[in-house]
């Protein structure tokens, strides 16, 4: 069974999925993939892992960096995942390209070189948008290319985390 919560942030409703302990999904209400790995039978519900997720999103909304993640279990390839794990590691406030992206693979796996277009596609289908971070993916001349939410959110998140650093 899947459980959902709805969460309303400044940039439009968000949907959550849980399996009753982990975050299995967070998309911005209507975007490409919507819910893509919600399970057909889910039901509403309150949830700690939706409290712990709530409470990490009011954060990053306030415009602060949240210094935990709530925990998560993905539902992916292996390659998807080890595309996520690097997601994660991106800091708040930066970017990172889908060919730096691909270089890490590539070199976690001892391959001479990845596609950056396989990299996009793993980015692209990331169930747990914000907390793992794909809006801070950007093309290699630093455009913004490409995100499930729109490219609108996309900048406006961006702009949103650089705006709020201290140099």
């Amino acid at each position: 069974m899947s459980y959902t919560y709805h969460y309303a942030s400044p940039l439009g409703g968000i949907t959550l999925a849980s399996d009753g302990r982990h975050l299995t999904g967070l998309w911005f209400d209507g975007q490409k993939y919507f819910s893509s790995t919600l399970e057909k039978t889910h039901e509403p519900k309150d949830l700690p892992v939706f409290a712990q997720a709530a409470e990490w999103l009011d954060l990053y909304f306030s415009g602060k960096d949240p210094s935990f993640t709530p925990p998560l279990s993905l539902n992916g390839t292996s390659f998807q995942k080890s595309v996520w794990e690097i997601l994660l590691s991106i800091p708040y406030g930066k970017t990172m390209t889908y060919k730096e992206i691909a270089g890490k693979i590539a070199q976690k796996q001892g391959l001479s070189s990845m596609s950056a277009q396989a990299v996009g596609g793993a980015v692209g289908h990331n169930p747990i948008s914000l907390i793992i971070p794909c809006h801070r993916v950007v093309g290699s001349d630093g455009r913004l290319t490409g995100y499930a939410g729109g490219t609108e959110k996309k900048e406006k998140l961006l702009m949103m985390e650089t705006s709020r650093l201290s140099f």
